[in-house]
């Protein structure tokens, strides 16, 4: 995973799916380019009930300088060859950076969608990846930590999104791995201090790719500082075609940014 992705709901909608509120002091913005060093809103296990803004790019408690730690390996340093159809040991439990986070800090992390590009072209070859059949927000499956700047005495609150291999959409952007993507019926578990470890590293496997799609956006995605719906224009055709039948006609089910064009359809057709 490249470290891209995108939320663009308002606080109601993410206070009505994950059923908690957001403070007051806490303003949601629309962000198309959710970069590493960016803030981005995360619900975490000991405040499983509000939205807080946390670093995209985890930092451990007990290191001496700043990171950006943006993914967690759920296999830890097992799989080195990334192959999909590894299914042994979660090697994320005894990583020093993670094993204390996945036991006890665990995180939801909202989104839309996430930007993806094959394992050479990373994001100089970038597609939009989302679930299919306009599920969003769903919820990427996080680890959260706290470091006090030794320097300046700030403490800084930052995620990182664990990955695991790939399934079949990923495969065909030729990238060899997939941000975990929770069920909406485990986020309750996730967040639940009192899940046995053995059962949350059993949530560590990719969602099913067939329920998911993708579609080519230009590379300007790659610049940070970048962030508008222009970003996550079509620059190709999907990479799996969607249709439902519906009672009057066959209509071709919106994706990430045709939204607008589905809705003024509708609009023609009554």
């Amino acid at each position: 995973m490249c470290g891209r992705y995108i939320l663009t709901q308002k606080a109601e909608v993410l206070e009505k799916r994950f059923g908690v509120s957001v403070p007051e002091t806490i303003k949601i913005v629309a962000s198309y380019n959710i970069a590493p060093g960016k803030y981005a809103p995360v619900i975490t296990n000991d405040h499983p009930h509000e939205i807080q803004l946390f670093r995209f790019g985890m930092t451990p408690s007990w290191m001496s300088k700043s990171s950006l730690l943006t993914i967690a390996r759920s296999e830890g340093d097992h799989n080195s060859d990334n192959s999909p159809d590894y299914n042994g040991a979660k090697g994320i439990i005894t990583k020093p950076a993670f094993r204390k986070a996945i036991r006890s800090q665990r995180c939801l992390i909202p989104a839309d969608a996430f930007i993806e590009g094959p394992e050479k072209e990373k994001l100089s070859k970038p597609f939009v990846v989302y679930l299919r059949d306009k599920i969003r927000p769903f919820a990427f499956a996080g680890i959260w930590d706290s470091w006090k700047n030794p320097e300046s005495g700030e403490l800084i609150y930052s995620f990182a999104i664990i990955t695991t291999v790939a399934n079949e959409l990923m495969q065909k952007i030729q990238n060899r791995r997939c941000p975990v993507i929770l069920h909406r019926s485990d986020e309750k578990n996730w967040l639940s201090n009192s899940f046995p470890l053995s059962e949350i590293t059993r949530l560590l496997v990719p969602y099913p790719g067939g329920l998911m799609n993708a579609y080519p956006i230009a590379p300007t995605i790659k610049n940070p500082e970048a962030d508008d719906p222009g970003l996550i224009h079509p620059a190709g055709q999907k990479l799996m075609q969607e249709t439902i039948i519906g009672s009057r006609s066959e209509v071709r089910i919106a994706g990430m940014a045709d939204g607008k064009k589905e809705r003024e359809k509708g609009k023609d057709e009554k």
